[in-house]
C-alpha cells in the first residue's frame, strides 16, 4: 500500500483551514491542520511534509516568521511553502513573501482548481522523491554486502541488482513523464527546478547501479 503524502494547513481561522480541506480532499493525501505558526513548527518537528500551505495574515508569530523558523532548520529548510494571503500589498508585499522562502505566493479568493492542481505537483514530486530514497537504501544494501535478512529476502546479488534496476526503470519512467508534463503546462519555476533536480538524482543513481552489474566496465565492486 503507498503511503500518502501530509499537506500541512496553517490558519488562524478554522472556517478558512475547513475550505481549504474541502477542496484538497480530491488529492486522497493526509491533511493536518496547524492553527498558528507555532502549532505548525510543532508538527513539522515529528512529520514529513510534502509542501506547507501558509497564511500570512495570522496573530502572533505571521506567516513571513514562520517561515523564516521553516527555512533555518534543516530538516524543514526545503519543504515547498504556499503562501495565502487575503490582501495584495502589492509588489513589495509578494516580493517579501517569495524571500522568506514561498515558491508560490496565491491571493484569495483564490480558484481552487489552481490550488489543487499546484499542491498536486509537489505532492507527485514529494512522492517521487520518497521512491528514490527507497531505491537508492536498497543500492547502499548491496555496497555493504547485499545483507539479505536485512532485505527481507533471500536473494543472490544478481537477482538483487535485477530488481533494483527494474524499480528505478519505472520511477525513472515517471519522472520523465511529470518533467515533459510541468515543461508543457509552462507550471512554477520552482516545481520545475525540483523536477530537473530529481532527473540528476536518478542519473546518479542509475549511473551507480549500472557500475554494480556485471560485466560493465565498472565491474562489481569489492565488499570489505
Amino acid at each position: 500500500m503507498v503511503q500518502k503524502a501530509k499537506i500541512l494547513l496553517v490558519d488562524d481561522r478554522p472556517e478558512n483551514l475547513l475550505a481549504l480541506e474541502a477542496i484538497l480532499s480530491a488529492l486522497d493525501q493526509t491533511l493536518v491542520r496547524a492553527s498558528s505558526g507555532e502549532e505548525a513548527l510543532k508538527a513539522l518537528l515529528t512529520d514529513d511534509f510534502a509542501v506547507i500551505l501558509l497564511d500570512v495574515q495570522m496573530p502572533g508569530m505571521d506567516g513571513f516568521e514562520t517561515a523564516a523558523h521553516i527555512k533555518r532548520r534543516e530538516r524543514t529548510r526545503d519543504i515547498p511553502i504556499i503562501f495565502l494571503t487575503a490582501i495584495n500589498h502589492g509588489p513589495h508585499h509578494t516580493f517579501r513573501g517569495y524571500a522568506a522562502g514561498a515558491v508560490d505566493y496565491i491571493s484569495k479568493p483564490f480558484d481552487p482548481w489552481v490550488l489543487r492542481a499546484k499542491v498536486s505537483v509537489f505532492v507527485e514530486l514529494y512522492m517521487k522523491n520518497c521512491q528514490l530514497r527507497e531505491q537508492a537504501a536498497l543500492l547502499r544494501l548491496q555496497l555493504e554486502g547485499g545483507d539479505k535478512a536485512a532485505a527481507g529476502e533471500a536473494k543472490e546479488p544478481a537477482g538483487l541488482l535485477a530488481e533494483l534496476s527494474a524499480r528505478l526503470a519505472a520511477v525513472e519512467e515517471q519522472a520523465e513523464a511529470l518533467s515533459k508534463q510541468l515543461g508543457d503546462e509552462s507550471t512554477d519555476a520552482a516545481a520545475v527546478a525540483t523536477a530537473a533536480h530529481l532527473e540528476r538524482k536518478l542519473t546518479g543513481l542509475r549511473r551507480a547501479l549500472d557500475a554494480l552489474e556485471p560485466g560493465t566496465s565498472g565491474g562489481q565492486p569489492a565488499v570489505n
